[in-house]
């Protein structure tokens, strides 16, 4: 059979876009029609490196080359007006995260994307990450038992590029969508302390606690003060420890060796004894590639992509709640989520 090829277009060609145009530029069955950027220097060089046009006006992009797909990396104020632009001409659109600045604009992208009736996917790379697929694989098949808590660390020094939000939707909405997908269920409170130290707006850390509806607990300890990046995943339950690295895709399960009852009235968890550990072994893979490939085969196939509008619509609300108890200096159920910005 002859599968038709994609046509691709990247908007915004800064740190994130660049990737984007190149894998796109390296998929089988996809072309690199174009890459649009304000600076038309940037866009030019991105553009000829991977064989495509470029343009300093997305819009012309858009007239122009008609793509079948289009990446959206662009500061997040800009999330909607070029999301929903790109939808009304029949794109399907993956948009980086955070997928808007606030509930409100989040919802406008994915009430567009239904009306022009095109996918809308939402780019939290994590999903993709090798080290979280093996651990969503491990915990779907029951093999950690009981979930009790997850810690996320997510440190980072503090990034130029960043101007128009803080760190809780810049940040710690990965380790919020990631924490989501392992569990499966939302979150019903939440409290954050947070501090901003160099961010000339918004804050720059955030020390936060997440009660998920099933129990579960989990840790959020981010900020953009550390002078070296760590991105590290913690998974806690009945049979042992997850310890994920996002940056080398390592995971060891440091294992539960319980005492063992002498009776069948003993047989539930009674604690836990320090046991073996074992390096798990799985294919890595670049987790942008990852998700572009799932992108692209979502739209082939005509299914949902597998992280959709709301999901990242919900990793918003979080957000939004956090940042609020933040302020209030109180722990906030969903209800009390406000449809603003930092």
């Amino acid at each position: 059979m002859i599968v038709r090829s994609i046509k691709a277009a990247v908007i915004g060609a800064g740190a994130m876009g660049s990737n984007h145009a190149r894998i796109y530029a390296e998929m089988d069955d996809v072309e690199l029609a174009g890459v649009a950027d304000p600076d038309a220097l940037v866009a030019q060089k991105i553009a000829r490196r991977y064989g495509a046009t470029y343009y300093d006006d997305y819009r012309a992009l858009l007239a122009m080359e008609s793509p079948d797909v289009v990446s959206v990396a662009v500061p997040t104020r800009l999330h909607p007006e070029i999301s929903v632009d790109a939808m009304s001409r029949g794109s399907h659109v993956l948009v980086e995260k955070p997928l808007a600045l606030s509930i409100e604009e989040g919802q406008r992208i994915i009430d567009a994307a239904d009306r022009y009736g095109v996918k809308l996917a939402v780019g939290h790379i994590e999903r993709f990450n090798p080290a979280v697929v093996e651990i969503k694989r491990r915990l779907d098949d029951q093999q950690l038992g009981r979930l009790f808590q997850m810690h996320a660390r997510r440190l980072s020094p503090f990034p130029g590029r960043v101007q128009d939000v803080g760190v809780i939707l810049d940040l710690a909405t990965h380790d919020i969508d990631v924490m989501r997908h392992l569990v499966g269920c939302d979150v019903e409170r939440a409290f954050a302390e947070t501090d901003q130290k160099a961010h000339f707006s918004c804050e720059d850390l955030v020390s936060a606690l997440l009660r998920f509806s099933n129990g579960v607990i989990g840790v959020l300890d981010v900020n953009w003060l550390t002078p070296t990046k760590v991105r590290q995943l913690v998974v806690l339950g009945e049979q042992g420890m997850y310890i994920a690295d996002y940056l080398t895709q390592d995971v060891y399960w440091y294992k539960n060796h319980p005492a063992h009852a002498a009776w069948d009235t003993l047989s539930g968890f009674r604690g836990a004894w320090e046991g073996e550990m074992v390096k798990l072994h799985f294919d890595k893979k670049e987790p942008l590639c990852a998700e572009l490939e799932s992108f692209v085969a979502a739209v082939r196939a005509d299914v949902d992509p597998e992280v959709s509008g709301d999901d990242g619509l919900a990793a918003i609300a979080l957000s939004m709640t956090l940042i609020d108890s933040g302020r209030k200096g109180v722990p906030l159920a969903p209800d009390d989520l406000r449809q603003r910005s930092c």
